[in-house]
């Protein structure tokens, strides 16, 4: 079976003048090789095909795959992650991980808590600005924390990120609505314990395999610098028993509401009362062999990164039907 690489190459936007926060999202070549091998070593031949641009390029030249293994993440707009889904759609290609919907809908964290919510799963209280006027609107219960609401990997967060006040709140705000030229998402400042879990499969069949505990130094905000350099700043536990049941299970109920398939994280962390809440989900995780959370809370359960790829690629085929 011949599967395509698409991914989005932090150097290849690098090199064409984008800044390393716009890129913050985008994959090393280590991690595309890592993919490539794992798929190579089950039988199957990869092709690389790269990012959205390059990939209407080879279709455009005739260029077809039985399945592409899709990890791009986009540059512009809430939609951004959608594209390479769609245009496949398109064409009638089946690809590993969700589609145009659910990963434009996962992007807007906004209308992704709509949607846990209206299912029963807890969210913090919180609201959306998008307008300067829309900052007098607040009445929510400080300390708050803010965030853009269609980004990733820790953009836009930093040491300011916690509001402790209306003066705050406006100056972060409007920073968010400059900066980044989307609305911000204000929440009631969750204080407990923080996790993330690994899921595989979708619908009925999708099972949390695991996770870990997050706990930053000096309680920072979990931002693109402290992601990027997690080894100095952060400490990885494995769930203890305590929570590990209840993680799993608000995990997966987040899950299978969302209709998320094949592969993912879901963030969640304690309120003040010690239930946990749901934050955000991943659906397409980082797959660094080494760095990438996925993996990483997968080694913590004995899941070495062949084996994950391998559930990985298990669920996207029995989804499409397919056999090696």
């Amino acid at each position: 079976m011949r599967v395509g690489l698409t991914y989005d190459l932090r150097s290849w936007y690098l090199d064409r003048g984008y800044s390393m926060e716009d890129t913050a999202e985008f994959d090393k070549q280590e991690t595309v090789d890592a993919i490539a091998e794992s798929l190579q070593k089950m039988g199957f031949e990869t092709e690389p095909v790269g990012n959205c641009f390059q990939l209407i390029e080879a279709l455009a030249a005739g260029r077809r795959w039985d399945l592409v293994f899709n990890i791009v993440e986009g540059l512009y707009g809430d939609g951004r992650e959608s594209v390479v889904p769609a245009i496949l759609d398109q064409y009638k290609i089946p690809y590993v991980f969700s589609g145009p919907v659910i990963l434009g809908l996962s992007l807007n964290k906004y209308l992704t808590r709509l949607i846990v919510a209206a299912a029963g799963i807890p969210v913090s209280p919180g609201m959306l600005i998008s307008t300067k006027e829309d900052i007098k609107k607040c009445n929510l219960e400080y300390p708050l924390f803010i965030k853009p609401v269609s980004e990733g990997t820790g953009k836009g967060i930093n040491e300011k990120s916690m509001l402790n006040s209306f003066a705050e709140m406006k100056e972060m705000a409007e920073w968010i609505l400059s900066r980044f030229n989307q609305p911000a998402l204000v929440e009631e400042y969750l204080p407990g314990r923080e996790f993330t879990v690994g899921l595989i499969g979708s619908g009925n069949e999708s099972v949390a395999i695991g996770g870990m505990e997050i706990e930053c130094k000096d309680n920072l905000p979990y931002s693109v610098e402290v992601k990027e350099n997690y080894q100095e700043f952060c400490k990885y536990i494995p769930l203890s028993k305590d929570v590990d049941g209840e993680c799993k299970r608000v995990a997966l109920a987040v899950w299978r509401a969302l209709g998320t398939v094949d592969a993912g994280r879901v963030d969640i962390k304690a309120d003040r009362n010690g239930r946990i809440c749901f934050m955000e989900v991943n659906p397409l995780a980082g797959l660094h062999p080494v760095h990438s959370d996925l993996p990483i809370l997968s080694r913590m359960i004995g899941i070495e990164y062949q084996s994950l790829m391998e559930m990985i690629m298990k669920a996207s085929l029995k989804r499409h039907q397919l056999t090696l």
